[in-house]
């Protein structure tokens, strides 16, 4: 069973950047596509972008230009780059495979941006 852990989120001001980082332990994550979520509060889970074994990377309209996903799989870790940063974005932030495992889902990492 894979487990997520999700960190790199804070607090940061509109045109501000972060850095999030989801490491995998208990299996390898290396031939699997990955994908960040995000969830707003009262909004449903939404993936913002994802990315194959390959690399290859798709995002969201709404992210598309400012995030950039990436992934290290010698550390087996999913990496997701923000910049210029909206109030819009604040969320709670989640990585899981794209389709998603099921029961997979870690805490995830807070992302608050002020205006």
């Amino acid at each position: 069973q894979v487990q997520l852990v999700e960190s790199g989120g804070g607090l940061v001001q509109a045109g501000g950047s972060l850095t999030l980082s989801c490491k995998a332990s208990g299996s390898t994550i290396t031939l699997h596509p990955m994908g960040w979520y995000r969830q707003a509060p009262g909004k449903q889970r939404e993936l913002v972008a994802s990315i194959t074994s390959g690399g290859a990377t798709r995002y969201a309209d709404s992210v598309k230009g400012r995030f950039t996903i990436s992934r290290d799989n010698a550390k087996n870790t999913v990496y997701l780059q923000m910049n210029s940063l909206k109030p819009d974005d604040t969320a709670v932030y989640y990585c899981n495979r794209h389709p998603q495992w099921v029961g997979a889902w870690g805490q995830g990492t807070q992302v608050t941006v002020s205006s």
